[in-house]
């Protein structure tokens, strides 16, 4: 069996979750098939791996049609697959196209949904009409979506009611806990300008409004004042969130010492060091599919305080490795908290909570780690997309 795995994003070129996934998985897949990856970006030196710049023709289009162009490419040399597995719209029309020009089983993998996201239009203008619409139609006809939690699965037979159920299947993000593990190191965190003698709440994302960091910086303002509030944040969607995210911190910064922005991709080592001397990680999203990020913080045994939505619950599990803050959201897409002040004080409560019983918060970082062994393991996410590959092969 030869499969395909297309991606925008993969190492060293990885910018979120999904990167994320699909190295993870392409690494544990490897074990007993060929696997091929087709990404964007810059030459890799990996063996099975080739990289697609943008036609040059397309330098100066819009995003979403650079996208498209670069994925023709990818779809015309995927002859000689078995299967193709294609991870967010990005590279969906690639899958979709290369199903259609080889005749062979297209598996999408849906990270998160355009119209779950409708801020988007910000920063991609018309090619978010055009990123949509490859979404949808890449996701209707492919042989089998992968959702990444049940939530998942919900929202994407709410937003495509077209889509027959039985070709969505729930496969889990996962985490390598030989990679992630608690890392005892003052001096690493020191030199991140954080005191590790001192309780901290630490955010790790992109600015991008799905991830509620806007709200978690408001929330700050009710924080005991020896906390620590520090933010592993960048790669801002739009000058907008940035300006808004800049303006709060600034605010923040006026009321309260041990505000810490790092605003560069931290190597993993230095971000387990970070996160083994959290007292809480926090993750205020509006929309989080599952959130990798969250396992990440459970593997280095830090305790999760996370929004009630999307794929996170089925995560951290409440008082028991951690807190699941309420909300109530709009049904426009954008994930808005009907009640943003309550959202605030429900996120600044259950984060005072937290770090004021510092033995707890340990005892519910320790359960995470745990739990994130038992249920979210690689070994057995790639155990489950075998299965679905030879389902679509019989």
């Amino acid at each position: 069996m030869r499969v395909d795995v297309l991606s925008r994003e993969y190492p060293p070129e990885v910018y979120g979750g999904a990167g994320v996934h699909v190295a993870e998985l392409v690494k544990a897949l490897r074990r007993d098939i060929e696997v091929v990856v087709r990404t964007f970006g810059t030459r890799r030196e990996e063996n099975g791996v080739f990289s697609y710049g943008t036609p040059a023709d397309f330098a100066d289009a819009n995003g979403a049609l650079q996208a498209m162009a670069t994925d023709l490419v990818i779809a015309r040399d995927v002859a000689g697959a078995d299967l193709v597995h294609s991870h967010t719209w990005y590279a969906n029309f690639a899958g979709r196209v290369a199903q259609q020009l080889h005749g062979i089983p297209h598996v999408a993998t849906a990270h998160s949904l355009e119209p779950l996201r409708p801020w988007k239009a910000e920063q991609l203008g018309g090619g978010y009409r055009l990123s949509s619409w490859i979404e949808r139609e890449s996701l209707t006809g492919a042989d089998a979506v992968v959702a990444v939690s049940e939530g998942m699965r919900r929202d994407l037979l709410r937003v495509y009611p077209d889509l027959d159920p039985a070709r969505v299947k729930v496969v889990y993000n996962g985490i390598d806990l030989d990679e992630w593990h608690r890392i005892d190191d003052g001096d690493v965190v020191r030199e991140l300008g954080v005191d590790p003698d001192r309780p901290s709440v630490v955010f790790v994302g992109r600015i991008t409004r799905q991830k509620g960091l806007p709200y978690l910086l408001r929330a700050a303002r009710e924080l005991p004042p020896e906390v620590q509030v520090v933010l592993c944040a960048g790669a801002p969607d739009t000058p907008e969130i940035m300006a808004e995210v800049q303006s709060l911190v600034a605010e923040l910064r006026g009321v309260r010492d041990g505000v810490v922005w790092i605003d560069r991709h931290l190597p993993r080592r230095e971000l387990c060091a970070l996160l083994t001397a959290a007292t809480t990680f926090v993750c205020p999203s509006v929309y989080e599919p599952l959130g990798i990020v969250n396992l990440e913080a459970m593997a280095c045994g830090a305790p999760v305080v996370g929004t009630r939505t999307g794929g996170i619950p089925e995560v951290v599990e409440d008082g028991v490795t951690g807190m699941i803050v309420p909300i109530e959201q709009a049904n426009d897409g954008t994930g808005t908290p009907l009640d943003p002040e309550k959202f605030v004080a429900d996120l600044a409560r259950a984060i005072t909570e937290m770090v004021s019983d510092p033995d707890r918060a340990r005892a519910l970082g320790a359960a995470g780690r745990e739990r994130a062994q038992q249920h979210f393991s690689w070994a057995s996410i790639a155990d489950r997309t075998r299965e679905l590959y030879a389902e679509l092969l019989v």
